[in-house]
């Protein structure tokens, strides 16, 4: 899986990912130490060999299901020569590393590349400056549609003749399909041709226009997709209200300044409401995630947002060393920077979702719940409730990569809950007002009139207008992949605490 080709198929799915993994980490830096307890290993570790050495290392030490998988025992390095005999029958990285997954884990993943790991957790990626989305055009058939979500600001797409709801039924002049799409829509080519389609009584048409879209590889999406104030009309108050809407679109840790900013504006205005649309937001940075948190309230100063549960052994360690606050997550008035956090003390907020809104935004939901109202509107979110870290293999105490191999790990870590302890959600978030985007009118993102942006603002006036389900967008439709997985990441920024663990547990 190719992390940074955005994609994200599904109902709109157009984005990458990633996943979930999701969830949360800058930058931190985990060393693995091939050490084992001082005693001499039978045979060399060599090439994959060495490559799965560091994989179960990493997991046996860190991931958050270790005690319930019996080949993560601490008892299996007791036994150098079965240990070596049991490495050495797994050779293969990526095999090895999901041999290893507990039944229960949707969202861990290997990466070949760190580096495009690293970037993508950072919102650098490869892309055409959209976010296409597939879906199915029959139930039980292999032909595919595809849409655009939305388009990048700043992007190379930013001033072709293409918008959002715009669809098309083939690339380079071949129809999509389920067997081919991933080829002609996420390969290494840079530039596509788009050929365009649109739907006229339910038939799906060619039309005689084609747009050409230019890859750009290392692309820094600006997670702020849209900000603005809207001058809502209460007729139910016969007054003008001002109304936040922030397009937020993933969690970045090193982006909450450029939050921050946004923020001022909204509390220089003195806005009546937020809107905070997560709808395409897959999760990411943990610390982004409480930054955010603390802009929208401010009133819960030092209050627990959020708990973290690790596995025991590392949970013990980090009591151990850095006491039992090290597992809270709570409200902030500054960021890691220094800066002061706009806050704008709120006792509500409105909140919409779909199901690509996963990880660190499903945190924020969850975080917010037992402190203000939270009206959650949209679709049913995915239901990740853990985070992750990225674990390298590192050669020496100062960090050196591996020079061998280009391989890391991203393994659930931990399962985080809020301050009431509730964190029973893996069959996701359910919306108070449950709505869902319709390809025939997917709307302009940030206008009024847009479904999703247009029912939240009824329901602030108190004119709620509900439709019901739109079958378009069941399940039965969406395209699955496993890249969705990736960019559903939510990450703990805490791996700079283990850099003594790995020497002393193993």
């Amino acid at each position: 899986m190719n992390f940074p080709k955005k994609i994200i198929l599904l109902f709109f799915i157009t984005n990458l990912i990633a996943g979930c993994a999701n969830d949360f980490i800058d930058d931190e830096v985990i060393s693995i130490s091939t050490e084992n307890n001082n005693e001499e290993l039978p045979i060399e570790l060599e090439g994959n060999l060495e490559i799965s050495d560091f994989i179960w290392r990493g997991l046996n030490n860190y991931y958050y299901w270790q005690g319930s998988v019996d080949n993560l025992s601490d008892n299996m390095v007791k036994d150098p020569i079965g240990y070596n005999k049991f490495i050495s029958s797994n050779t293969n990285p990526n095999s090895f590393f999901y041999s290893l997954k507990h039944p229960d884990d949707r969202f861990s993943f290997i990466q070949e590349d760190y580096r495009e790991l690293e970037n993508t957790l950072q919102g650098v990626f490869s892309t055409f400056g959209v976010e296409f989305g597939l879906l199915r055009a029959c139930l039980n058939c292999n032909d595919l549609i595809g849409f655009i979500k939305f388009i990048y600001k700043d992007s190379n797409a930013d001033d072709k003749n293409i918008q959002r709801g715009d669809i098309f039924i083939g690339v380079n002049g071949n129809l999509l399909k389920t067997t081919n799409y991933q080829s002609l829509l996420f390969g290494d080519q840079e530039s596509i041709l788009l050929n365009m389609g649109k739907i006229e009584n339910g038939a799906i048409l060619r039309k005689n226009i084609d747009i050409e879209l230019i890859r750009e590889f290392d692309f820094q999406i600006n997670p702020i997709q849209i900000n603005s104030i809207i001058n809502l009309e209460n007729q139910q108050t016969n007054s003008t209200e001002k109304i936040g809407y922030l397009m937020y679109n993933q969690f970045i840790a090193d982006k909450s300044e450029e939050l921050n900013v946004v923020f001022k504006e909204f509390k220089d205005q003195a806005i009546d409401d937020l809107i905070l649309d997560l709808r395409y937001n897959g999760g990411g940075s943990i610390r982004n995630c409480v930054e955010l948190a603390s802009m929208i309230t401010g009133q819960f100063k030092n209050e627990i947002f959020a708990q973290e549960q690790w596995n025991k052994k590392t949970e013990a360690y980090l009591i151990d060393n850095f006491g039992k606050e090290t597992l809270l997550n709570r409200f902030v008035s500054f960021l890691q920077s220094g800066e002061q956090i706009n806050s704008l003390n709120l006792k509500r907020i409105f909140i919409i979702t779909s199901s690509e809104t996963a990880s660190a935004s499903e945190l924020l939901i969850n975080g917010l719940s037992p402190y203000i109202e939270v009206i959650h509107i949209g679709g049913q979110t995915t239901g990740k409730n853990v985070a992750s870290i990225t674990v390298y293999d590192y050669i020496d105490e100062e960090q050196t990569k591996n020079p061998n191999h280009t391989y890391a790990i991203q393994p659930i870590v931990l399962k985080i809950a809020n301050s009431e302890g509730y964190a029973d959600y893996t069959d996701g978030l359910i919306p108070d007002y449950f709505a869902e985007e319709k390809l025939q009118n997917l709307g302009s993102l940030g206008l009024k009139d847009e479904p999703l942006l247009s029912l939240a603002l009824d329901i602030i006036k108190d004119s709620i207008v509900l439709t019901g389900k739109n079958e378009i967008y069941s399940n039965k439709y969406k395209l699955s992949n496993a890249l969705v997985t990736k960019k559903q990441e939510m990450y703990s920024d805490k791996g700079k605490l283990f850099r003594k663990v790995l020497k002393s547990k193993l």
